[in-house]
């Protein structure tokens, strides 16, 4: 086995420790788009520590994962949930929202631009945010 996958697989094994935290967070819930009754895998929000923590993750649907991995595959009208969760108490919900906002004001989504005019993030929030943009 190469150092890496066994890298990769230790960080997927210290990742699911945080599934109860997150799931209480969350409430079963996307923290995203707020769907529940979906399975929602943990995302661990960049640039990446040396070891994760709950407070570096969210709690999100397939759908939403796929869209953040994949932003070829982003369907513009399907993140106006981010008007919610741009409001949330938590702060990786916070930071992930407006590096999706930033995303789709890219690529001309007005709508994003609007909002992004009324957000404000604590400054290491803010610099957090910026980091993987």
């Amino acid at each position: 086995m190469s150092t890496g996958f066994q890298g990769k697989f230790h960080r997927q094994n210290m990742l699911s420790r945080f599934a109860k935290d997150l799931v209480r967070r969350s409430r079963s819930k996307c923290e995203l788009c707020d769907r529940n009754g979906v399975k929602l895998e943990v995302y661990e929000l960049l640039p990446l520590e040396e070891e994760p923590y709950a407070a570096g993750c969210i709690f999100i649907c397939e759908s939403c994962l796929k869209q953040i991995t994949n932003p070829k595959k982003m369907v513009p009208s399907y993140w106006r949930c981010l008007n919610n969760a741009l409001w949330s108490e938590v702060p990786a919900v916070q930071v992930m929202s407006v590096r999706m906002l930033r995303r789709l004001a890219r690529v001309k989504q007005h709508w994003a631009d609007e909002l992004l005019e009324h957000v404000y993030l604590e400054p290491d929030l803010e610099g957090w945010s910026l980091q993987a943009d």
